[in-house]
């Protein structure tokens, strides 16, 4: 069974949106596009995430700046192999027009998209990487299909903006997995899905 991996550039304050560039989603005013730029770092891509073979999750938007951007990035500029790696991976998509899904090796998701990846999950393959693509994620969320949180969280705050998670997620157990730091400051952790959230009371003992 292959596992669903939510990789996600991060805040302080658990913001996810347009880490990338000032473009990338200026929605509910969002000025603050582009903060993860300052702290990019050699070896920082998830800690090996896409040096083995995986498929990409993408809802539309972030599906389309990808293809916009990924296939343009030579081999031998800077980030060439991400791009290479991109470029040659399959790509599930959540839209409603997918005679427009130009990027090779796409393909869109089939009805419900969060039963659509629940089925994919059950058949042979590399694992499936979510990145991006917020609205997605919080569906995926929501219905607990999440199965590894790729984090790298960047030492600001920037107060507002789209988060992680809203008030639909599910509650759920992770184990850390492993965790480091970069030479800008970024932590990158690994969060893998332990079964239910536990509780208890201090005042037991």
């Amino acid at each position: 069974m292959r596992k669903l991996i939510a990789a996600v550039m991060i805040s302080l304050d658990g913001v996810i949106q347009a880490p990338g560039g000032p473009g990338e989603d200026r929605s509910s005013g969002f000025a603050l596009g582009g903060w993860a730029w300052p702290y990019a770092s050699e070896g920082e891509a998830m800690d090996g995430l896409f040096t083995r073979p995986f498929a990409l999750v993408l809802g539309r938007h972030t599906y389309d700046i990808f293809a916009g951007y990924w296939p343009q990035v030579a081999s031998d500029a800077p980030h060439g192999a991400i791009a290479d790696a991109f470029n040659a991976a399959t790509k599930h998509v959540a839209t409603h027009r997918p005679d427009t899904l130009a990027w090779a090796h796409s393909h869109a998701l089939d009805g419900d998209v969060v039963d659509a990846l629940r089925a994919l999950k059950r058949t042979d393959g590399p694992d499936l990487v979510i990145q991006g693509s917020s609205v997605l994620l919080h569906q995926l969320l929501a219905r607990d299909v999440v199965d590894e949180l790729r984090l790298l969280v960047y030492p600001i705050v920037l107060g507002r903006g789209k988060r992680l998670f809203d008030d639909d997620a599910q509650a759920a157990a992770f184990r850390l997995a492993g965790t480091r730091a970069t030479p800008t400051g970024v932590i990158v952790s690994r969060y893998e899905r332990e079964g239910d959230v536990r509780t208890g009371s201090f005042a037991a003992g």
